[in-house]
């Protein structure tokens, strides 16, 4: 799984559309194995994109949960911790 594509589900306030829409971007740069696309694969990299941040989306919508909400803050929060903890020298 690529790093930088985060959970997006259970948050408070929910995902957005343009975290969904990194999140899909990042999905298809990983399968790819392309952050920029030739020319020729441009309309194909961009379809893909637009699917993946359509079906991403709905699932994000259609899942339940009896979790708490996790706040926004204190996640990212405990990632600069482990961060750094992880990277301290």
């Amino acid at each position: 799984m690529c790093r930088n594509i985060r959970p997006l589900n259970n948050f408070a306030p929910p995902a957005t559309d343009d975290e969904v829409a990194a999140a899909a971007l990042q999905y298809v740069r990983k399968v790819s194995g392309a952050t920029r696309p030739s020319a020729a694969n441009q309309a194909a990299f961009d379809r893909a994109v637009a699917e993946v941040t359509r079906v991403t989306r709905a699932l994000v919508d259609e899942l339940v949960t009896t979790a708490p909400p996790k706040d926004r803050d204190v996640e990212a929060a405990k990632a600069r911790a482990r961060a750094e903890l992880r990277y301290a020298r």
